[in-house]
C-alpha cells in the first residue's frame, strides 16, 4: 500500500516538471533560433511481487515504482526565417550551428544570429560572447576592425569588408554539427552544449542568410495539446494518491 503513494508522488513530481518545460517552450514562442525541448521518461527501479504468504500464478511477476523525467533534448527542426535587413543578423538555413567563445572561454553553440560589432571591431553576440571566425589571408580578430556598414558575408559563412578601399574576404565563420539526432543540450539563453558522447564536426548542409534571423520553432497548438494531456497525467496520479487513502481510511475504520 505504501509503494502506491510513493509511485503517485514520482508521476506527480515528473508531469509538474514536464509542464514546467512546456510552460517554458510558450514563453519562448517568439524567441529568435530557440528550439523547442522533448522531454522523455524513465521506469524506475522495479520490485518482485514474489513475497512471503502473497499468492502467485507467475513467481516471476514485478511491480514499477514509479516515473521520472529522463534527459530533455532540443528538437532540431528548423523554424521560419524572418527577414530584418540588418547586416549583422545572420541564419543558419539547413543544419548546424554557430560556435561562440564565451568570456569565461567555455565554446557554446547557438542557432540565434542576432549579432553586433562591439566597441573592439569584433562580432559577438548580445551577451557578449565571440563568434567563432577562422581568419585568412594574414588577418586576425580586430585587424582589420569590423564595421556593421560594410561588412558582407556570403552563404558560405565567407566574411568580406573594406581594407583599403578594397573589399577583400578576411575569413570564414565555421559552422557545426554532430552526429546523433540528440547531440545538444540546452543550456539557456538559445545556448547548446554538445553531448557528452558527441562528436563535433563541421556541417556541409547549409547556406548562411546575411539580413534574417531564424525565428523560433515552438508550434503552440502542439504545445497546448501536449499541456492538456500532461495535466490529465497529472490528474491521474493525484487520483491514485487519493484512493489509496480512502483504502487506508477504510482499513483503519474496521472493527
Amino acid at each position: 500500500m505504501f509503494n502506491i503513494f510513493a509511485t503517485g508522488k514520482s508521476g506527480l513530481t515528473a508531469y509538474q516538471e514536464k509542464l514546467d518545460y512546456l510552460s517554458n517552450d510558450l514563453v519562448n514562442s517568439t524567441t529568435t533560433g530557440y528550439k523547442s525541448t522533448d522531454v522523455g521518461f524513465k521506469d524506475l527501479l522495479t520490485e518482485s511481487l514474489n513475497r512471503n504468504g502473497t499468492p502467485l500464478v507467475d513467481k516471476s511477476s514485478v511491480t514499477g515504482t514509479g516515473v521520472k523525467l529522463g534527459v530533455n533534448y532540443a528538437t532540431n527542426e528548423q523554424g521560419n526565417l524572418l527577414i530584418t535587413g540588418q547586416k549583422t543578423d545572420l541564419a543558419i538555413d539547413g543544419k548546424g550551428y554557430f560556435a561562440l567563445t564565451q568570456a569565461s572561454g567555455n565554446i557554446v553553440y547557438t542557432r540565434d544570429g542576432s549579432f553586433k560589432i562591439d566597441s573592439s571591431g569584433s562580432l559577438v553576440d548580445t551577451n557578449g560572447a565571440k563568434v567563432y571566425v577562422e581568419y585568412e589571408n594574414g588577418f586576425s580578430e580586430g585587424n582589420p576592425a569590423l564595421d556593421s556598414k560594410n561588412i558582407s558575408i556570403d552563404k558560405d559563412g565567407g566574411i568580406s569588408t573594406q581594407v583599403d578601399g578594397n573589399e577583400v574576404k578576411i575569413g570564414k565563420i565555421p559552422i557545426f554539427t554532430a552526429i546523433g539526432d540528440k547531440s545538444f543540450n540546452p543550456l539557456g539563453n538559445s545556448y547548446f552544449t554538445p553531448a557528452s558522447d558527441a562528436q563535433v564536426t563541421l556541417s556541409n548542409d547549409y547556406n548562411v542568410v546575411q539580413g534574417a534571423l531564424e525565428g523560433s520553432n515552438v508550434n503552440t497548438a502542439e504545445v497546448f495539446s501536449d499541456v492538456i494531456l500532461t495535466q490529465r497525467a497529472f490528474q491521474l496520479s493525484s487520483k491514485a494518491i487519493t484512493t489509496a487513502d480512502d483504502l487506508w481510511s477504510m482499513i483503519n475504520s474496521m472493527r
